[in-house]
């Protein structure tokens, strides 16, 4: 029976819950497998194009609260070790995640990227992005001047979701290094792909998540298996 579309996203399971590896390959979900082996199962997307291509989609905001707080949990347990002093939030997606590590981490902000130009932002404090998820849409992301001091001199990390052609947090990178500023560290929920690896290849040893999901390639009618 189809998985109805509302219910991805909504519960961490034991591991073993779902298949890893099935012989006929996966269908309307792929299981995404935390540090500790636990599941979640994401919604497989067929990528633009002949359809042939397909990533498994993560989409925070509609998650349930507890599927956030285990991500969140997860998260800053891998970025302790960087021990950052700022959080930065990267939008749309990142902010809430942002909020929920620098909390766990004690801190009592973050500070949040923007893509909504207000009048007092500055152009050297600018850059173009564009996402897999929004690929004709580009936007231009912005890092308020007014938050700068509370991040030169200090030890930050970036959040997103995820991370799945880079293109979105090599804008971010290019951003801060404009404002002087080289992440400790960058986090995400997901690493979705391995496309994300060449553009952020000077990143590597800096780069955390708790889940991982594979570029998938069609087998059959609506059946898809991870490309190696």
């Amino acid at each position: 029976m189809p998985i109805l579309p509302h219910t991805f996203w909504q519960e961490i399971v034991p591991a073993g819950t779902y298949e890893t590896n099935p012989e006929a390959g996966f269908a309307d979900g792929y299981p995404a497998q935390l540090p500790d082996g636990r599941q979640l199962l994401l919604p497989i997307r067929v990528l633009p194009g002949d359809g042939t291509r397909a990533v498994c989609s993560l989409i925070v905001n509609q998650a349930s609260f507890a599927v956030e707080d285990e991500l969140a949990t997860a998260m800053t347990a891998l970025l302790r070790p960087y021990a950052p002093d700022v959080i930065i939030g990267v939008p749309t997606l990142g902010l809430p995640l942002a909020n929920n590590v620098a909390r766990r981490l004690g801190h009592s902000r973050s500070v949040a990227l923007g893509t909504s130009r207000k009048f007092w932002y500055r152009e050297d404090l600018a850059e173009p992005m564009s996402s897999i998820t929004s690929p004709t849409g580009g936007k231009t992301l912005f890092v308020d001047p007014r938050m700068l001091p509370l991040l030169e001199g200090q030890r930050v990390a970036v959040i997103d979701d995820v991370l799945s052609t880079g293109s979105s947090m090599t804008a971010v990178l290019r951003l801060l290094e404009k404002a002087g500023i080289a992440p400790v560290a960058i986090a995400a929920a997901m690493l979705q792909s391995r496309r994300w690896q060449e553009p952020l290849a000077p990143w590597s040893d800096r780069i955390v998540a708790p889940l991982a999901s594979p570029l998938l390639e069609k087998i059959g009618e609506g059946r898809w298996r991870p490309i190696a």
